[in-house]
């Protein structure tokens, strides 16, 4: 129930019965009619359920927040991502504001200042969906009325030409695990050549278990629960469930990496597979920078300026050169992708060995990879080992391929 009444000589209030027994109070009327409309609209919404308590839209977005975090249930690497984008951009802006102040004319010149930065444009993005989440949880709250957070068109569209991902030719991957062997261990190459005929994800091959490498059957199994190394933002390592319900699955092994696999597990000192010179879960930028980037990218640049800088026992002893420039561990899997395509492999197979889900529901639940479309896509990739092999015996000169470390 609601009511009016007189709150200074000129001024007039509305009052009402919040959901918790206390009474609350809508101000700044200057006529009884206005304030009588308003208590009019009040009990309407009260009587067909949609009355929103106007005190609630004055809870502030930090507030909110404290209270919306707790609630998400989502892995440790997302709720730290979502902590990140909180800190670093969300609260900075709208974290005094009040629920109901947040305008969608703000949040879109928000969002214009955001890609001025610059940001990344997936970056904007998440950060977008994230406050998009976190508005509508209000409105499902009853704190707010709407979402103001909404895509709205407004002047020219804003459309990034997405940048093509680097992927490597098999003979540019035997060169980069050489070179790899090289100014890094063996044991860095044997990782890089796994992923890139494997297609397994980084955190697939630096948290697998010997027990899931099953050399005599020719498989990886990528465990439901244990399937992938996870870090933090500050640095924990653990091992958790794969990126989706489809990365747990098994990955045939093409012929040639069953012995290299096995001369390699003979050197390791591990329970896992993939580790490091020391013994240790591999770290992704750790590899990135004192592996995969000399590799790929080539070193002689960093040697010359190192020189200068750093004390001769920390000096870079071995000369790489360029081969796939910018080449990523996750391109790896992406020039997998690339191979199986150029075979010619079924898209349900590819998704099947790659651990994606078919956003097609009736393919996803009723296609199946027969044994002689497996038997094909692992000849295909056999085939492209025994090319690359053959074409760097060829050209020993190249420095590309001067560093070979596999047997």
């Amino acid at each position: 129930m609601a009511w009016v009444e007189k709150s200074s000589r000129t001024a007039w209030r509305v009052r009402y019965w919040k959901d918790d027994g206390t009474l609350g109070s809508v101000s700044g009327f200057s006529t009884k009619t206005a304030a009588d409309q308003h208590a009019a609209d009040m009990e309407s919404d009260q009587r067909a359920g949609t009355f929103i308590d106007p005190a609630a839209g004055k809870t502030t977005v930090a507030d909110w927040v404290r209270d919306w975090l707790p609630a998400i249930d989502v892995s440790i690497r997302t709720e730290e991502g979502y902590r990140g984008m909180l800190r670093n951009h969300i609260l900075l802006r709208w974290g005094s504001t009040a629920l109901s102040a947040v305008s969608g004319i703000q949040v879109a010149a928000w969002t214009k200042e955001l890609r001025r930065r610059p940001l990344a444009p997936a970056t904007v993005s998440s950060i977008l969906k994230l406050f998009t989440m976190i508005m509508a949880d209000a409105v499902a709250e009853r704190l707010i009325a709407y979402n103001p957070v909404q895509p709205r068109r407004r002047g020219r569209a804003h459309t990034t030409r997405p940048s093509e991902q680097i992927w490597a030719s098999p003979d540019e991957v035997l060169a980069i695990a050489d070179q790899a062997a090289a100014c890094y261990d063996p044991y860095g190459a044997m990782l890089i050549v796994t992923a890139a005929w494997t297609g397994a994800r980084w955190g697939e091959l630096a948290g697998l278990h010997r027990d899931n490498l099953h050399l005599g059957d020719g498989c990886v199994v990528i465990d439901p629960d244990v399937g992938s190394l996870h870090e933090g933002a500050h640095g924990q390592l653990w091992l958790g469930p794969p990126k989706n319900a489809g990365s747990a699955r098994t990955i045939s092994l093409p012929e040639f990496l069953i012995p290299l696999l096995n001369w390699h597990l003979h050197d390791v000192d591990s329970d896992f597979v993939f580790v490091t010179p020391d013994g240790h879960w591999h770290r992704r930028s750790n590899f990135a920078r004192r592996c995969m980037r000399p590799a790929a990218d080539g070193n002689t640049g960093d040697l010359e300026r190192r020189a200068k800088f750093t004390p001769p026992r920390q000096r870079l002893t071995v000369l790489t050169d360029p081969v796939k420039p910018g080449l990523t561990f996750h391109g790896l899997r992406h020039s997998h992708k690339t191979w199986m395509i150029a075979d010619l492999v079924p898209e349900i197979a590819q998704s099947r060995r790659l651990g994606h889900i078919l956003h097609d529901k009736i393919q996803q639940t009723y296609s199946h990879v027969a044994l002689e479309v497996e038997q094909r896509l692992l000849e295909g990739l056999q085939d492209r080992w025994a090319k690359a092999v053959v074409n760097a015996a060829l050209d020993v000169d190249n420095p590309k391929v001067r560093y070979r470390r596999l047997p």
